[in-house]
């Protein structure tokens, strides 16, 4: 490359043969001086950071300035920005934690544990040896005591919801154990006629009998052996008057010979509820009460519900002592 230089004090025209050698060596020395002028300018913004002047503040980055700043005031508002947040954090957690004791006590009662052996209201015991001089004492810091505090936030969340669903299954187990035939229709010690086959009082012919009776005056409180709906209270020719309930789950219970009925159908009934009075309607040879359980419409043996309803009540009983 060659550059011609032309002026009225020349005499004559200069010229000026460049290489391809010299352009490369300008273009290096170029970017070198351009690299050398921006390290200076930045370090002369870093070191002039902490100065009153705005413009330079300005040009530094709001992270950096905070951090390079050694304003007390600006510290102080940092720490209270940062303590603000945390303090509303632990109100929530605190919050968590009186939700969680509800949910818990209420677990503990369906569950039947003693209140004074899981007291929620009452602080753990904890212990354990000193810390040796191997292992001393890490403080922490601001950073990691948020940590810290998000991950606690994040557990008790999981917590309670674990305890929601733990509620919930407990409440229906109870529900399901409620709306089963359980408890003896009647008070009476002993039942006449067992399930099975047997000797029909009538004809004298083995027939199977689908329940059992239980022989008491007429009059005698008939209850309900567990909560459901009511789904007939009619006179039958066979059972007389007769109650049939449905139970949910296929399970339905039939009280039939009855003197009185004191429900009607479509009506809810609860567990224990007197429903109706013995007596000796329908094929009878005397006031008692015949009593069937029918899962899935087959007839099953009462004693069977009833046993379990005896054992359940003498569990209860253990737990109370």
């Amino acid at each position: 490359m060659q550059i011609i230089f032309m002026h009225s004090r020349f005499t004559q025209a200069k010229s000026i043969t460049l290489s391809s050698t010299h352009i490369l060596l300008s273009v290096l020395g170029f970017l070198t001086l351009t690299m050398l002028c921006s390290a200076v300018m930045a370090a002369l913004i870093l070191r002039l950071a902490s100065s009153d002047l705005p413009i330079l503040k300005g040009l530094m980055p709001a992270n950096v300035s905070s951090l390079q700043s050694n304003d007390p005031n600006a510290k102080d508002k940092y720490l209270k920005e940062n303590l603000a947040a945390m303090a509303i954090k632990l109100g929530e957690m605190q919050a968590q934690l009186i939700r969680l004791d509800a949910l818990g006590e209420r677990v503990q009662g369906l569950a039947g544990v003693k209140p004074e052996e899981f007291n929620f209201k009452e602080t753990p015991g904890r212990g354990g040896a000193e810390t040796s001089t191997l292992s001393p004492p890490r403080e922490l810091n601001l950073s990691q005591f948020q940590t810290a505090l998000d991950a606690m936030s994040r557990d008790l969340e999981q917590r309670s919801d674990f305890m929601s669903v733990v509620e919930t299954k407990l409440m229906g187990f109870k529900l399901q154990s409620k709306l089963l035939p359980t408890i003896q229709p009647v008070n009476v010690s002993y039942n006449a006629s067992g399930f099975g086959w047997r000797l029909d009082p009538f004809s004298g012919r083995s027939a199977f009998h689908e329940g059992i009776d239980f022989s008491s005056p007429t009059g005698t409180p008939i209850i309900a052996a567990a909560g459901g709906v009511i789904i007939a209270a009619e006179f039958h020719p066979q059972f007389g008057n007769m109650l049939e309930i449905d139970h949910g789950g296929e399970i339905m219970t039939r009280y039939a010979h009855a003197s009185k009925i004191y429900v009607k159908v479509g009506d809810i009934v609860k567990r224990g509820q007197h429903i109706a009075d013995i007596g000796s309607t329908g094929r009878s040879t005397g006031s008692h009460l015949h009593f069937e359980v029918h899962v899935k419409g087959v007839p099953q043996n009462p004693h069977k519900f009833l046993n379990a309803g005896v054992n359940q009540a003498s569990m209860a009983a253990l737990n109370q002592k």
